[in-house]
């Protein structure tokens, strides 16, 4: 008596090698869909923004990249001296950063050279020069006044008007390209004079 032993019939496309690319398609698939999750969510949280022109100098150079924090004002409000890129009211397409020098209700001024907020000096160890104009300003409920430390080339509220809070995306923290000048970016607390 002779016994026969089945034949295994191997289907196309099973085998070890087969399951080596099922394995390796399917570990692609994972890390991109893992990219895609940490991208959105890297986005959600900040930005990244490059310094256009000389308007913040000293402070910020041109060609400058600034990482943003997109969070800083869901859990807490502006502060003077808070540098921040938000929408140009004038052109919502485009980003702007300045630095934020009067808060809501607050009056504003510029005469002799010097910025004066409620009648009160404002200290200003960073600008690049005194400003050259004058003129007062007062900022309702949710806008923000803000000037460029290179108040004499800056394009900013003493210009085109206020900024409203909603247009704010965030909070300048980090100054990260080129790596030479990388720097955490001081947000002054500035210091107002008495009257």
């Amino acid at each position: 008596m002779t016994e026969l032993s089945p034949e295994i019939i191997t289907q196309p496309g099973s085998g070890p090698a087969a399951s080596t690319w099922k394995r390796f398609l399917l570990d692609i698939l994972e890390t991109l869909v893992l990219s895609v999750v940490l991208f959105l969510a890297i986005n959600a949280v900040s930005a990244r923004v490059r310094v256009d022109g000389f308007s913040m100098l000293p402070t910020l150079h041109n060609g400058e990249f600034v990482l943003v924090n997109r969070l800083a004002y869901r859990f807490g409000q502006s502060e003077r001296g808070d540098i921040i890129v938000f929408r140009f009211p004038v052109n919502p397409k485009e980003d702007l950063i300045k630095r934020v020098i009067g808060l809501p209700g607050e009056e504003i001024a510029i005469s002799d050279g010097h910025v004066y907020v409620n009648g009160a000096l404002l200290v200003e160890g960073y600008i690049a020069a005194s400003p050259k104009y004058v003129g007062n300003w007062s900022v309702p409920e949710d806008h923000l006044f803000v000037l460029g430390d290179n108040r004499n080339d800056s394009s900013d509220s003493h210009s085109w008007g206020l900024v409203p809070l909603e247009n704010v995306a965030g909070k300048a923290v980090l100054v990260y390209w080129p790596f030479d000048n990388w720097m955490l970016i001081k947000h002054d607390q500035l210091v107002l004079a008495a009257p």
